[in-house]
């Protein structure tokens, strides 16, 4: 018998234990020509080789702080996506895990969620050989690897709910620009349309945004109009009254 906590934890041996599979899988958004797209990898490696996937893979005991430090390192690493010094948002929606959803074992994984701007994806790993954004209806009718059609859905869900009672969407438009792009941000993640002038009494009256001086909304076509970009610490705004 120990007589300390300390002799215990000395002749303590974790691999011992029969210990499940521990990855992080990333739903990763963004808008591209105002229309809502997943970052999607083709694994190049069994199981599911050649299968889409959300880009992810296994904790690194040696190399991640913690889960999130994990999920940035997995972005970098499967997808050439560097965002890690300044990824707009990501956060965790849930840890599911069961014997079904891996053929290799017992497996948990710990899904989050981020939103960027458009960036092109460059440069892969053995395991990934391809990486490409895709509408999300287009991907929702992939067969993707694993249970990733279910994290998928589970992220979506969690991308319009919070959509609705925040300003998550600013994290999606390169600044500067529109309030109607702006507004066109939220309808598309919230899937439904909103009345216009609500909409910007609202975000005005948040001083949610800096403006930026006149111009062309991106890509130079409509009229002249005031340009803005994100206040500093807009992003921890919530809404008392939903939009959804």
């Amino acid at each position: 018998m120990y007589q300390t906590e300390q002799e215990y934890l000395d002749n303590y041996r974790i691999q011992n234990y029969d210990i499940p599979l521990l990855s992080i899988d990333v739903a990763i958004f963004t808008l591209i020509a105002g229309r809502l797209h997943i970052l999607l990898v083709e694994r190049g490696s069994f199981p599911f080789k050649g299968a889409w996937a959300l880009p992810g893979g296994f904790i690194n005991k040696q190399l991640d702080e913690n889960l999130h430090a994990c999920a940035l390192r997995k972005l970098e690493e499967k997808t050439g996506v560097a965002i890690s010094t300044a990824l707009p948002h990501l956060e965790q929606v849930e840890t599911v895990g069961n014997a079904e959803r891996d053929p290799r074992g017992w497996s948990v994984t710990t899904l989050y969620m981020a939103l960027i701007p458009y960036a092109q994806v460059k440069g892969f790993t053995d395991t990934v050989t391809d990486a490409r954004w895709w509408p999300f209806d287009e991907a929702k009718a992939l067969s993707l690897a694993f249970d990733h059609e279910t994290l998928l859905d589970k992220a979506r869900t969690r991308l319009k709910n919070k959509t609705a009672y925040t300003v998550l969407p600013i994290h999606a438009v390169s600044a500067p620009f529109t309030l109607t792009q702006l507004q066109q941000a939220f309808e598309e993640l919230l899937e439904k349309p909103i009345e216009k002038k609500s909409f910007r009494r609202r975000i005005l009256s948040a001083e949610l945004l800096e403006e930026a001086g006149q111009g062309l909304p991106e890509g130079g076509l409509g009229r002249i109009a005031t340009l803005y970009r994100p206040a500093p610490g807009c992003g921890e705004h919530t809404f008392v009254w939903s939009l959804g």
